[in-house]
């Protein structure tokens, strides 16, 4: 049986649910192969979802510090990040020797990292092989936020990765030692019968436009409750469970709900910001997007620019979506503006967990 010890950032939960998508599809290709999960943020949801994995286990503990925001917005704090940061860099050293102990002790084979720094320290000292997956680094997430100096050792720890794979929308450097390899979207699986029990749910009718409103649940905004786009006519809303507005074609995706991508699939409109999570859902389930603009953020940038590239989404900027409402025109325009007749936005969680395996069984081999 080999080991896996599996790091998932802390920041929010996109790098959770499309965790979960990989982590469930590795467990049905190989039957010799266990999970140990390493993250702390969403780790009851993570537990909730693979509960019925017998190879799983779960180990709490913080990976990373992600964004800190500022106050009931969706941009970045720059100071309390920086402060934050140097906290984190003080433990560094210390996180380091950790996990060295830990893969050590606990026999693990193999290190993937989705996108924590420090675990490929850990796994090179040892000399286990390791896998950073996803479409951006905490290094250059932070390069216009933190001064370059301070992210030297986020750059030298994923310097040490062995293998990179690049997620869609990556304008990473080629990190893996050993080889580096891109992949498009991929999301946890969609059952069409849970799809058709929502879309009854929430249009009983089928004379509505569906539109799922996701701005994150990390996000708390007051004055959400204001924005004319809730009187948009002939309009249904789906939002996340921590979005607070009451009003009767607003559906709130129930709190102990987990499979959400079921929500987004059966919209015929997502509003989200940039999260590669949510986004990969999006595009899996053909869903036009119509997507929140953050100027400040690196990573959503790079998001943005894939997504204009191949036509997946309109963007809207915080203060455009103050008089923004959803019409007959802007509906036909987002229908009309989707290519889905390309195969290249289909799915590729099978195809990622077919790499990792091959990986696992090759561990010399370049990619």
């Amino acid at each position: 049986m080999k080991t896996i010890a599996y790091y998932i950032s802390d920041y929010g939960f996109g790098h959770a649910t499309r965790s979960v998508a990989l982590i469930r599809q590795l467990l049905k290709m190989e039957e010799d192969v266990r999970v140990i999960i390493c993250h702390s943020f969403a780790l009851q949801f993570l537990r909730e979802s693979l509960k019925d994995e017998n190879r799983v286990t779960f180990r709490k503990m913080e990976t990373d510090i992600g964004y800190v925001l500022q106050k009931d917005s969706i941009e970045p704090d720059i100071e309390k990040l920086n402060v934050e940061y140097k906290k984190y860099l003080k433990k560094w050293n210390f996180l380091i020797e950790q996990e060295r102990n830990f893969l050590q002790t606990n026999g693990v084979d193999f290190v993937i990292s989705d996108i924590s720094a420090f675990p490929f320290e850990a796994a090179y000292m040892l000399g286990i092989p390791s896998i950073g997956i996803s479409n951006f680094t905490w290094y250059t997430a932070y390069q216009r936020l933190i001064a370059d100096p301070l992210l030297e050792p986020l750059k030298k720890s994923y310097e040490k990765m062995t293998y990179f794979f690049s997620l869609a929308g990556s304008q990473e450097p080629d990190w893996g030692t050993k080889g580096t390899k891109q992949f498009g979207f991929f999301a946890r699986e969609v059952d069409g019968n849970e799809v058709n029990r929502i879309r009854k749910l929430v249009n009983p009718t089928g004379d509505q436009f569906v539109a799922f409103f996701g701005l994150g649940m990390k996000i708390d905004i007051d004055q959400l409750e204001r924005l004319p786009i809730w009187d948009s006519p002939n309009c249904t809303f789906i939002v996340s469970s921590n979005v607070q507005v009451k009003k009767p074609n607003v559906f709130s995706i129930p709190k102990d709900y987990i499979e959400s991508q079921h929500y987004i699939a059966a919209a015929d409109l997502v509003i989200s910001k940039p999260g590669w999570g949510i986004v990969s859902e999006a595009v899996c389930a053909r869903k036009p997007l119509l997507i929140l603009d953050r100027q400040t953020m690196k990573e959503d940038q790079n998001t943005i620019s894939y997504l204009k590239e191949n036509h997946l989404c309109k963007t809207i900027t915080w203060k455009e979506l103050h008089n923004f409402v959803i019409d007959e025109a802007f509906m036909k325009k987002m229908r009309s503006q989707y290519p889905f007749h390309n195969t290249f936005f289909s799915n590729q969680a099978d195809m990622v967990s077919k790499q990792i395996l091959q990986v696992l069984r090759n561990k010399n081999d370049r990619i």
